[in-house]
């Protein structure tokens, strides 16, 4: 037999002895059964989540041909012989028209929601209330005859991508929009919150409000808490908005209680530019537009 290199242990020479021929190995740590198989499902969910994020955007893109061909041939048959059918036809058509349209724009929110889980993110710093601005005033040129006040804050300095967190915020605010549009004075409010931990946005209106007992529905593609005909739309908008949110490692909630507005909450995931994780206090530096 011969002996390994000595060590020192609690200050005094040892020897370990091996039998001749013999190497020393290193034993491999024991793999904990439930990390394992933790380690298995979160591969086979983001293996699943891949798989399903390619299907709605193949689905959706691959919806489009037939679609188009829907609606041509209706546009073409009311053309060409709108005079040589009844009033009942007449209405038929029409009716697979809207429903062609509104197909059109499901298919554009699908793929929209798709390329903002597939997205590689561009982040750099910007005023989110200056975008809020923006929103506001192309809102107001597609709708002029609403006076609807819009209040924010100067500043509201965030870092993540500007293109995605724009397409969020103009989603909240949409969603604001519109639910105010039978408000006899339509205010919607953008500002932050701090708490001291946790940087807080909130989109506030005077609308409607929905009921909270549906509250987990909000946020779910295609999911409606209002009829069609009172206020239109899909129910894309605010699930678009999560994932971009989600994206940015934030999360999203509202509250509201039935005709008397809604108020929707979102964090993105970090603290702002400069290290103040408090942000501006609520109100401060406020505007009006």
């Amino acid at each position: 037999m011969r002996a390994s290199k000595p060590k020192l242990k609690n200050g005094l020479m040892a020897r370990k002895v091996r039998p001749e021929g013999k190497t020393l190995t290193a034993q491999p740590r024991k793999s904990d059964p439930l990390e394992e198989h933790v380690r298995v499902l979160k591969a086979d969910l983001q293996s699943a989540h891949r798989e399903l994020e390619s299907f709605c955007y193949s689905v959706s893109h691959d919806l489009r041909a037939p679609l188009r061909c829907i609606d041509g041939f209706s546009h073409a048959l009311l053309h060409e012989f709108g005079d040589k059918l009844d009033p009942g036809a007449r209405e038929y058509l029409q009716r697979i028209l809207d429903s062609a349209k509104k197909m059109a724009r499901l298919i554009d929110e699908l793929l929209a929601l798709s390329r903002i889980q597939r997205a590689d993110l561009v982040s750099e710093d910007f005023n989110l209330a200056d975008v809020a601005g923006q929103i506001v005033t192309r809102l107001r040129k597609v709708e002029p005859s609403r006076n609807v006040q819009f209040r924010t804050v100067d500043s509201i300095p965030v870092r993540g991508d500007r293109a995605l967190i724009a397409t969020m915020l103009e989603k909240f605010l949409e969603n604001a929009w519109k639910f105010t549009s039978k408000a006899d004075t339509p205010l919607i409010e953008f500002s932050e919150i701090g708490n001291g931990s946790e940087r807080i946005f909130l989109v506030r209106d005077n609308g409607v409000g929905f009921d909270p007992a549906y509250a987990s529905k909000l946020f779910k593609a295609f999911q409606r808490l209002h009829p069609h005909t009172d206020f239109p739309g899909v129910g894309m908008g605010l699930a678009l908005a999560r994932a971009v949110i989600l994206r940015h490692g934030g999360r999203t909630w509202a509250e509201s209680e039935k005709d008397n507005g809604a108020a929707f909450f979102f964090t993105l995931g970090g603290p702002s530019p400069g290290g103040n994780s408090e942000g501006p206090a609520s109100g401060k530096g406020e505007r009006s537009k």
